[in-house]
């Protein structure tokens, strides 16, 4: 007996001596990508008390009073040691209630030595014991797959709602903090929750890939009256998701146009949907996963901070970054600042957006379609037949040079709206223009496209867009007479390759060609 006790006496010293280190895998966000943090823990002789280091924010250092709480409500009493919490890389911010769950499991389970080092887990606490959801968990989880860092979480129940729509992800769904310490401390861990999603909308599938689309259209096409060349217009800027201007007098119709457009956009892919879900998570909007492409029309008074996304402390999405593969609106364009124009001349042609801050840089995706619309002068009535404009040269000179050339040459389509007449009619509508559309996007798809016709790269372009022998003789009669840059050429190919997707022909014709010809901007 006393040699068994001295044995356990021995054993309990050395456990004090080298005290067991435990780990687990959490995450936190850089800009809009996650970074795994391992969260150790640490229990050592000394005065009794409970720290969490590593450039933790105020919400994690929050962390100690909320675990404490749900700890003791649920019957478990602190040991007398000094505590310590270690968020790994020592050298990164970190942020976040999602913290709260994995220091609370290393103190509960400070006894025993746990293994799981590729199972992440993410909780806030309530002080009841509850497993809380977060708005961070979508984006968090949602960068590490695509990283392919993640293949099992522990998160709470409440937000498998959204979670299931993560591909390639199992799940353990907790609703308790005494749930988790059970699942954490048994040799098996439960069922995992790995149900697909199903999205409620039409879809096909083209190759390995299933695109998803909606047939509803609360602003419809056929509302818009006469103005048949801009809706032409619209119908290519859609299939091939070109960026697309309206010039015309006020109430023509030129944001009419634009908002009904929304409706008509090609099909998106689950990875698309998920893209577009994670920044509406980052903006504090809670997304319905609908195969609808984001419309967004800031006004010309925002900020560059508001479009671009920046902070003073951290670098935050901004309107472009929310317009991800979907419509980026400008209307009175000539009234938004000269900077925000000239700095939209990088996501436009890159379709990505840095943004540098003095404790933050930030990179994120921002491909969007952009729609704008302007008046003809300031006083809008220069096109006008029965109002006379006001302005005079110089004022429509400075009003124009707003808009510099490099700016202009990233928009693909130009339209010059005639004011409305008694004698217009309503034409097309926006189920048959989107029955267009979704041909065109499936003739780009078995085509081998990876991207819609308006945002083909150089090589693409050489393998996609390819003219017969009397178009390529049009386009070179039309580079000596109008003085085409490389851009400008580059863009009526590619409306060309639309064109003539609609028309559901291979290779490019000449009609097509000259249909692209007449879109061209007017210098």
């Amino acid at each position: 007996m006393e040699e068994n006790s001295s044995r356990e006496n021995d054993s309990s010293a050395s456990a004090q001596q080298n005290p067991i280190v435990n780990t687990l895998a959490c995450a936190t966000l850089e800009g809009v990508q996650a970074r795994r943090i391992d969260v150790e823990a640490t229990f050592t002789k000394g005065l009794p008390g409970f720290s969490v280091v590593g450039l933790a924010s105020s919400d994690i250092q929050e962390a100690r009073e909320r675990v404490k709480a749900a700890l003791q409500t649920n019957d478990f009493t602190f040991p007398p040691l000094k505590i310590t919490i270690n968020l790994a890389p020592s050298d990164l911010k970190k942020s976040g209630t999602h913290f709260d769950l994995p220091i609370a499991l290393l103190i509960a389970l400070h006894r025993r030595e746990i293994r799981r080092e590729d199972l992440y887990i993410f909780g806030e606490l309530g002080l009841d014991g509850r497993v809380k959801s977060s708005s961070l968990l979508f984006p968090l989880i949602l960068s590490l797959k695509e990283q392919g860092a993640i293949r099992r979480a522990m998160v709470p129940a409440e937000a498998m709602e959204y979670l299931r729509h993560i591909p390639g992800v199992d799940f353990l769904p907790v609703e308790t903090l005494e749930e988790a310490i059970a699942r954490l401390a048994g040799d098996e861990e439960g069922a995992t929750h790995t149900e697909r999603s199903e999205y409620r909308a039409e879809s096909m599938e083209i190759g390995d890939e299933r695109y998803y689309w909606l047939r509803e259209y609360p602003e419809d096409f056929r509302e818009v009256k006469g103005q048949e060349l801009a809706k032409r217009g619209a119908l290519i800027a859609a299939a091939g998701m070109h960026n697309y201007l309206m010039e015309g007098s006020p109430g023509c119709g030129k944001s009419m146009i634009a908002k009904r457009l929304a409706y008509i956009l090609p099909p998106m892919s689950e990875t698309e949907m998920l893209a577009v879900a994670k920044h509406q998570f980052l903006d504090g909007q809670v997304p319905d996963f609908r195969p609808r492409r984001p419309f967004r029309s800031p006004h010309h008074t925002a900020t560059s901070a508001s479009i671009f996304g920046g902070g003073s402390h951290s670098a935050r999405i901004g309107e472009v970054a929310l317009a991800h593969r979907g419509i980026l609106f400008f209307d009175e364009l000539p009234h938004f600042q000269k900077n925000v124009l000239e700095a939209l001349r990088e996501p436009m042609q890159d379709r990505r957006v840095h943004i540098a801050r003095v404790n933050s840089k930030v990179s994120y995706e921002a491909d969007f379609m952009f729609v704008t619309a302007m008046n003809p002068c300031p006083c809008g009535n220069l096109l006008s037949k029965s109002r006379r404009c006001r302005c005079n040269e110089r004022e429509i000179l400075r009003y124009r040079n707003r808009l510099s050339d490099p700016f202009l040459d990233r928009i693909d389509l130009f339209v010059t709206m005639q004011e409305v007449e008694s004698g217009d009619r309503s034409g097309e509508d926006s189920a048959s223009m989107h029955a267009k559309v979704i041909e065109a996007f499936r003739r780009q798809k078995e085509r081998g496209q990876s991207a819609p016709n308006g945002k083909l790269g150089e090589a693409e372009i050489e393998r996609y867009c390819r003219l017969d022998k009397e178009a390529a003789g049009v386009l070179e009669q039309a580079v000596g007479r109008f003085a085409l840059s490389h851009r400008s050429i580059v863009s009526i190919k590619k409306v060309a390759r639309t064109v003539a997707d609609l028309d559901g022909a291979e290779p490019i014709g000449k009609k097509h060609l000259l249909e692209a010809l007449s879109f061209r901007r007017r210098k």
